[in-house]
């Protein structure tokens, strides 16, 4: 059994005397206003490589496409300004406004991401009268969020042939080499994951600020060449690009959103760095950067309509070409990294709150709990990457399957913060409203827009997406099946503890450890242990392992002990969904509470199940199966709760659902 990530398992809460415990939207560890200087300059920096890696490596490829790629248009002064106006104003509303200046300040406890921002907005035990809203809402943000790794997949492809694209412009001699150097990029970017980025890390940041001050540079020498670039700030030319175009100008946004891309990135990092430093890290340097560049590209396409095939090399003297190759294949790297990290902390907050069975997980940090290592996600991600690779074969059709997901993912936050505002605030529908309908209504019209690019490639992300989300839907079903059956065979702990009394049960020496899902119920592990051994420890302690929907829990709040009859305790380990459970310091913190237990005299019980499909009401016939493989496939409870394996008896049983 997943002993302990129902989210149905009832809690207790404790009365601490000065507790100081942060609320929905309060910093759990570090707040902003107590920053020094030193740290935020720090932190502003990290940022830079971490969160805007995605964003900031746009400008090879988004520009382009507008006016080379599949739904392009004549690169005329026109259409020029109409495009950057798009672009500036895509930046500002989406980015700047949406998610700098408002979705970031619907954190819960520091934390950010579409799954901390379902959590926090629509916790499952709802009053009645939202039930039903809420689980369609959250099957909603759940599928949002599976869009990610469609883009946690695509960016690493894009962003190294983008980079690597550009020695095609010192020689096409080039050409027949780039898609084998894109590879070895790749397969050693995948590699080189097991040995964690603690070390690298560092770096990233600064290689990142070069290359937003590389871009900047380049667009002002581009600006330089036509000034009257910068009439595109008026979102006029906008206007009057939809009106000369009509149809084919708004296909054209299916370019333009490439600018936007790794805007969720921004929130979902925030609990790495904090909002200030992302946004001073923002409004200092990376949007100047990036419009700047945005400009001085589309100044040279001014300047030289047939600068279009390439208009960011284009920016760049040919004696420099070979060293920005260089810097932009480091961002690339660097961008692809934070999204196969995000990647890998999405897949353990999806366990954690009950969506994914459990996995290998590999800290590779003794510092930092948020660097992990998943294999099983890492070589998953790596083989579709490279396949989009060998696929697409080059930036610019990648970019027809690029655009979909994110457009989708966008919309979901957009609509999960409306009710945010709302839950966390109590702000009305007409605020609520009027925050969020502009850039949804850019986001909607980017979706439409992309709907073109599903044939061409944009199907990919949505079947990813699709998959993903079968699969973690019939897990969370599934495992809600399994609950209520063990739930209904099982005995009240009271009831059990009254018999065992009465009875006056053989006791035997040490301490027994159950883990049990259901912290009321008595495990069945504990049931079938006394069916065939005949015999009780002395001590018998009932471990359930909570996971909340916050982030983090304090741990002044981690333990709960209660003590029972005849010798049996309750113990509660609280988690919240970036932690991962660990039974032995749980079991080390009883201490606190007067239940001091040795090691050597303890054994640890879990139940493993096998799951029988049948016909019974509850799932599909195929998902029951499916559920069933997941669950075989599933990592230990022994590894993933870090028990000692030489103290552990695993019970079987069989169950049907």
């Amino acid at each position: 059994m997943d002993w302990g990530l129902d989210p149905r398992i009832r809690t207790l809460t404790r009365c601490v005397p000065g507790n100081t415990a942060p609320l929905p939207g309060r910093k759990l560890v570090m707040s902003d206003t107590v920053l020094t200087r030193r740290r935020l300059v720090a932190l502003t920096v990290a940022a830079l490589g971490v969160v805007y890696g995605d964003i900031g490596t746009s400008p090879l490829y988004a520009l382009k496409e507008c006016f080379h790629g599949q739904h392009s248009v004549p690169p005329t002064p026109g259409n020029v300004l109409g495009v950057l106006s798009l672009i500036i104003w895509s930046i500002t509303l989406i980015v700047g406004v949406k998610y700098i200046g408002f979705v970031m300040r619907a954190d819960n406890r520091g934390e950010g991401g579409i799954l901390a921002l379902l959590a926090l907005t629509f916790p499952e035990r709802l009053p009645r009268t939202k039930a039903r809203l809420g689980r369609f809402m959250v099957l909603f943000g759940v599928f949002g969020a599976t869009l990610l790794y469609g883009d946690g997949i695509i960016t690493p492809a894009i962003s190294v042939l983008g980079a690597v694209e550009g020695l095609e412009i010192v020689t096409p001699a080039f050409k027949p080499v780039i898609v084998p150097l894109a590879v070895v990029i790749l397969v050693g970017l995948f590699s080189a994951q097991r040995f964690g980025t603690g070390r690298v890390g560092q770096w990233f940041g600064l290689w990142t600020a070069v290359w937003f001050v590389t871009i900047a540079v380049l667009g002002i020498r581009g600006i330089l060449l036509r000034p009257e670039v910068f009439q595109a700030i008026n979102p006029a030319y906008a206007v009057l690009f939809f009106l000369e175009n009509g149809w084919l100008g708004f296909k054209v946004l299916g370019a333009v959103v490439l600018v936007v891309t790794g805007g969720e990135a921004l929130y979902a990092d925030m609990g790495h760095f904090g909002a200030r430093p992302i946004r001073l890290a923002w409004f200092t340097a990376v949007m100047p950067a990036l419009i700047l560049n945005y400009l001085g590209q589309g100044a040279l396409v001014l300047s030289d309509p047939l600068a279009q095939g390439n208009p960011f090399y284009g920016l760049c003297p040919k004696w420099g070409i070979i060293p920005l190759v260089i810097v932009a294949t480091g961002a690339a790297v660097i961008a692809s990294q934070a999204l196969i990290s995000g990647a890998f902390s999405m897949t353990m907050h999806a366990t954690q709150l009950g969506f994914m069975p459990r996995m290998v997980i590999e800290h590779t940090s003794k510092d930092e709990r948020g660097q992990i290592y998943m294999p099983q996600i890492n070589w998953l991600l790596m083989f579709a990457c490279l396949g989009l690779v060998l696929g697409f074969k080059n930036s610019s059709n990648l970019a027809s399957a690029y655009g979909v997901a994110v457009t989708i993912t966008m919309g979901v936050t957009s609509v999960l913060f409306f009710f945010a505002s709302r839950h966390i605030w109590g702000w009305s529908r007409l605020k609520a409203g009027a925050v969020i309908a502009v850039p949804l209504l850019l986001e909607v019209a980017f979706c439409v827009a992309n709907l073109g690019k599903i044939p061409y490639g944009g199907w990919f992300p949505l079947l990813l997406a699709g998959l993903i989300f079968t699969v973690m839907a019939t897990w969370k079903r599934g495992r809600q099946l399994l609950w209520k059956r063990m739930r209904d065979s099982s005995l009240p702990v009271e009831t059990f503890i009254a018999e065992i009394e009465r009875r006056e049960q053989l006791r035997v020496a040490g301490t027994a450890i159950y883990l049990a899902g259901n912290s009321d119920g008595t495990p069945m592990a504990l049931l079938h242990n006394l069916k065939h051994n005949k015999v009780l420890h002395k001590r018998v302690v009932f471990l359930t392992i909570v996971v909340e929907e916050a982030p983090h829990v304090p741990e002044f709040e981690r333990v709960e002990v209660e003590k029972l009859d005849a010798g049996f305790w309750r113990v509660r380990g609280r988690y919240g969904f970036m932690e991962q459970p660990d039974v032995p310091k749980i079991v080390q913190s009883c201490v606190e509470f007067d239940l001091e237990i040795k090691e050597s005299e303890t054994t640890y019980f879990v139940s493993r199940e096998t799951i029988i499909p049948s016909k019974r009401s509850g799932m599909a016939l195929w998902r029951e199966r499916l559920f069933a493989v997941l669950s075989r496939n599933a990592q230990s409870a022994t590894t993933f709760f870090h028990l000692p394996p030489n103290r552990v008896v695993e019970l079987g049983m069989q169950v049907e659902i």
